[in-house]
Parts: C-alpha cells; sequence; structure tokens
C-alpha cells in the first residue's frame, strides 16, 4: 500500500518514549543509531500527515528519584532531571531535522536560549503545520513523572491516542524478562491496570488518562515498524482504554 494511500487510525499523537529507550545496549547515555532508527518512524508518520508530539524522559543520563534517595534534596534531584530531559528533546530535534522534520522543542521551564518556553496554543499550532513538537522538562514541577507529563500533555493538546514506547511488546502481568510465565494483556481498563499494580505508568499518569478517557498503547519501540502500524490502526502491543 503507498504512502499516499495510507488511512491512518490518528491524526495526532502523543508518543513517550522513556530515556532508556535511547541508550540502547549502553548503562547510559545516547545511541546516535537508536535516535536515527526512532526519528525515521516518525519522518513515516509524518509522510502519513499525522501530526507528532513527543514527552521523552531523562533517564539514560539522570535519574532525579534515584539521587534523592540517596539524600540529594528531592525538588534539586527534580530539576536536575528536567534539564536532562531537555537534553534529549534536543538530540531527537536535531535528529529529525537532519532528516528534514520541522520540529520544535517547548520546555516547562524557562530556557529560552535553547528552546521554546510551552504555550498550549502555540504548541497545537505548530502541531498544525505540520511540525513535531517535542514537550521537555516534565511538567515543569518537582515530584511529578514525565509519564504524567506525558498524559498531561496529550490531554492539553488533544491528542487521539498516547502510544508508550518501551523496550517489551505490550502489557504483562508480571516482568517478561525475569518471569516465562508472565502473560502479556491485549486490552485493559485503566482501573484494571491499577487494581493489579502492573507498572505500566505511576498511578497520577493513569488516572489522568482515565478521567479524560485518553486512550493508550503501549509497544516495544525497538520492534521497527512497530509505531507506524499502531498509527495504521493494527493490533499491536496492549491497549488501555477507560472501560
Amino acid at each position: 500500500m503507498s504512502t499516499q494511500d495510507s488511512r491512518p487510525a490518528f491524526k495526532r499523537i502523543l508518543l513517550k518514549l522513556s530515556g532508556e529507550a535511547l541508550m540502547g545496549d549502553d548503562e547510559s547515555g545516547i545511541d546516535t543509531g537508536i535516535l536515527a532508527r526512532i526519528a525515521g518512524e516518525v519522518l513515516e508518520l509524518r509522510h502519513l500527515n499525522v501530526e507528532v508530539g513527543m514527552v521523552i524522559g531523562g533517564g539514560n543520563l539522570f535519574r532525579g528519584a534515584g539521587l534523592a534517595r540517596a539524600g540529594m534534596d528531592r525538588v534539586t534531584a527534580d530539576h536536575m532531571g528536567m534539564l536532562a530531559t531537555v537534553m534529549n528533546s534536543l538530540a531527537m530535534q536535531d535528529t529529525l531535522e537532519r532528516l528534514g522534520v520541522f520540529t520544535r522543542v517547548m520546555s516547562a521551564i524557562r530556557i529560552n536560549q535553547v528552546c521554546e518556553d510551552y504555550i498550549r496554543r502555540r504548541a497545537i499550532r505548530h502541531l498544525e503545520k505540520g511540525r513535531v513538537v517535542i514537550f521537555a522538562a516534565g511538567t515543569g514541577n518537582p515530584f511529578f513523572t514525565t509519564d504524567s507529563a506525558a498524559s498531561l500533555r496529550a490531554i492539553e493538546i488533544d491528542a487521539e491516542v498516547m502510544l508508550k514506547g518501551t523496550k517489551v511488546d505490550g502489557i504483562y502481568s508480571s516482568d517478561p524478562i525475569k518471569d516465562r510465565d508472565a502473560v502479556r494483556y491485549e486490552r485493559l481498563t485503566y482501573d484494571e491496570a491499577l487494581a493489579r499494580k502492573l507498572g505500566v505508568m505511576d498511578a497520577t499518569a493513569i488516572v489522568m488518562c482515565r478521567e479524560h478517557d485518553m486512550p493508550l498503547k503501549v509497544f516495544n519501540i525497538n520492534r521497527h515498524g512497530d509505531l507506524v502500524r499502531i498509527v495504521r490502526g493494527e493490533n499491536v502491543g496492549t491497549t488501555v482504554v477507560r472501560e
């Protein structure tokens, strides 16, 4: 099927990636090959005229919660984590723009010399003009994860779905890497995800999606083509809905 004949299932999406998704087989940092592969799939989405927002975590560079547990002031640690997400966002922006994809990084904290401030109406306008928008620095507040930031931005920009790219092909009853008997779910409700403590996202993010009827799809970002297949409406990964 040609790109011109394709009819995506979603017009506007929010793609959430963990920072760990960018480091490949390394223990930290950014794998430029991984960046290029993900950017290539985002380019395919733009060829389908899908409007793409992104949120990228910072765990490959810095984990605020980890240092807070080690004794650092939690607010300071979380601010450092926000800056890590800005670094990842700028790296993704550079990779996308070298592929010819117009991209804007919008930060929840003021850092005007390297990216724009987040303004909801401006972000939506960027999306309408075909630009990929990467939302950096979480919510701009300590104590909130980038999962919560992704849920918030998905709701704010009126995305039709939130896509969470992970290292496994959906949501399992337990960690499939550690438990060979783990069962993969094809479909769940948000209440089931909360009740079973499946760890798909933190509780705040799940509740926000549930209350605003924001569908979530969890898939393996390392499986080439799955992102595009989901947007084309194929049954990939795990779907989480309100009911």
